[in-house]
């Protein structure tokens, strides 16, 4: 059982910066999510739940991406994985908007943050300070 005591006092920088990056895919999630709930709503379309469905699903990732990222500021190791997973899921997203659908100004900040991310939590620093017993 850990306490108080074993806890670091600070941060490292690769867990911060790979936080803030984080934050921002959070930030950006939030953005795409009210675009797609205007443009669900303006639209007068014949699905409109599956136009709010998709609103859900932006909002669910934007909010999973924000709590992780509180989690790794505060150096919780259970924070590290549901990141991992979802920059993993974000590096073919990435790839298919960017290269294969000729869309970089939509592809490449996403390949680009998920490189960033998955670099930065990989460093020895950032695993030293979240490989630890709960």
């Amino acid at each position: 059982m850990s306490s108080d005591a074993d806890l670091p006092d600070v941060v490292p920088d690769s867990v911060r910066y790979a936080a803030w990056v984080v934050f921002a895919q959070a930030a950006a999630l939030g953005v795409i999510t009210v675009v797609l709930l205007v443009l669900g709503v303006v639209h007068s379309s014949q699905r409109l739940w599956a136009a709010l469905a998709i609103v859900g699903f932006a909002l669910l990732g934007s909010l999973i991406c924000y709590l992780c990222a509180r989690g790794l500021l505060a150096l919780r190791p259970t924070a590290r994985s549901p990141i991992v997973l979802l920059e993993l899921l974000a590096l073919p997203v990435g790839f298919s908007l960017g290269v294969q659908a000729g869309r970089p100004l939509a592809g490449v900040p996403v390949l680009v943050s998920a490189l960033a991310v998955l670099a930065l939590l990989f460093t020895p620093t950032a695993r030293a300070a979240l490989d630890r017993t709960l």
